[in-house]
């Protein structure tokens, strides 16, 4: 079921991108971020050119023959040449002046990262969906708790700039917070708009993993099960393929409470029959299923999750989107 599932998301993500989903441009990424590489350009003059880049609260960091600095954040190429060709103008007889964004390469970064099979960075230059990173990145594990989110720290990217009434562009982007988005992996599958949202520069897209259960013992798989929707332990233990011919029915839930360890025990057998309630397990519960002919384990089970340390985000291996 788990494998169907996770199929047919990643079908689905591949069909909604083949549909035109995403579309080939977007406005946010033609805007002025932090990092980009700012070239003014002084038709017909050498002395008035410049380049560079932007200072911490936004502005064009030069060029120094203006008289008042230029706030570009979040603008686009065409509004900052008319705000930095109206400054010339109080020196310079009818300039012409273009402005273009030489290098995006320096912008922050989205992160995905937890459940999927491949963790990125993403180096965003153009429009681009959740949808398409969750397939670039391999798509969603049988590890996902059914829920992603987003955290978007201020003034890393362009959400919406704003004007006057005269059409120019305000001072928009003073920091407003961040914002986290949540969003259900059930509501992407249903194909709900809001669940497929933009992701822009600077995001951190977390593919939520469930808490685990381990099964072990006395099963035909011994494994690690991820916790959903009230898992009870007869469901557990099918998942791990039943008991193997040498497993006992009478199994015992580890649990830990606090400092403490705690044993449970139940009989398959009179659950199966309905003379006893089926446990619904808890998070890091581990279920031991005794094997015949082999003694009763009486101390907690050391389990061996067989994961790598997850890497730090910075270290994820870096995807262009262009």
């Amino acid at each position: 079921m788990k494998r169907l599932l996770r199929y047919c998301l990643y079908v689905f993500l591949g069909a909604s991108l083949a549909s035109g989903a995403v579309s080939a441009q977007s406005d946010q990424t033609e805007l002025v971020h932090f990092g980009d590489l700012v070239e003014v350009d002084v038709i017909g003059s050498y002395e008035y050119d410049w380049r560079g880049s932007l200072t911490p609260d936004g502005y064009l960091d030069g060029p120094d023959t203006l008289e008042n600095h230029i706030f570009a954040l979040c603008q686009t190429e065409e509004a900052l040449s008319v705000a930095v060709q109206r400054e010339f103008a109080k020196t310079l007889r009818d300039p012409k002046v273009a402005v273009r964004i030489l290098d995006r390469s320096n912008r922050a970064v989205a992160f995905l990262s937890g459940a999927v099979r491949s963790p990125k960075r993403f180096q965003i230059k153009r429009k681009v969906q959740l949808n398409e990173l969750l397939v670039l990145s391999g798509g969603i594990t049988d590890r996902s708790s059914g829920e992603i989110s987003i955290f978007r720290p201020p003034n890393m990217n362009c959400t919406e700039p704003k004007r006057n009434t005269n059409g120019e562009f305000l001072k928009a982007s003073q920091p407003g917070g961040a914002e986290t988005i949540n969003i259900k992996i059930s509501d992407i599958l249903r194909g709900e708009p809001a669940a497929n949202p933009e992701i822009l520069s600077g995001d951190i897209v977390t593919v939520s993993e469930a808490m685990p259960v381990y099964i072990i013992g006395g099963v035909n798989v011994p494994q690690q099960i991820s916790l959903r929707n009230q898992l009870t332990l007869s469901r557990a233990i099918a998942s791990a393929g039943g008991l193997a011919k040498e497993g006992n029915s009478r199994v015992t839930i580890f649990r830990r409470e606090g400092r403490e360890t705690n044993r449970i025990s139940a009989d398959l057998d009179k659950i199966a029959a309905g003379e006893t309630e089926d446990p619904v397990l808890k998070s890091f519960d581990i279920v031991d299923v005794p094997q015949r002919g082999r003694p009763a384990r009486t101390r907690t089970p050391v389990i061996d999750k067989g994961i790598p340390m997850s890497s730090t985000l910075r270290a994820l291996p870096l995807r262009v989107v262009d």
